[in-house]
């Protein structure tokens, strides 16, 4: 029962990677300084965790975003501007 948990775990983080990393495309405006970093409008949930983000003008902003590779994927670090 525990593996069943995990693996299902493991598949959505992977899926939540891969939507994540379709939200934010490098068309975004980049950030001034920085050649990984863009602006991103992210919807901010219950817990205070960046969702739903895209791309976006420094105008329009709430974070700052950049893809990290991780042991599931690529996912997306956005940190509140």
């Amino acid at each position: 029962m525990k593996t069943r948990i995990a693996s299902f775990a493991a598949a959505g983080a992977l899926a939540a990677s891969v939507v994540v990393a379709a939200a934010a495309p490098a068309s975004a405006d980049p950030v001034p300084g920085s050649a990984n970093q863009f602006y991103a409008y992210c919807s901010v949930d219950l817990l205070g965790v960046p969702v739903a983000c895209t791309e976006t003008d420094a105008a329009h902003a709430t974070h700052i975003c950049q893809y990290l590779a991780t042991p599931l994927g690529i996912g997306l670090d956005c940190i509140q501007r």
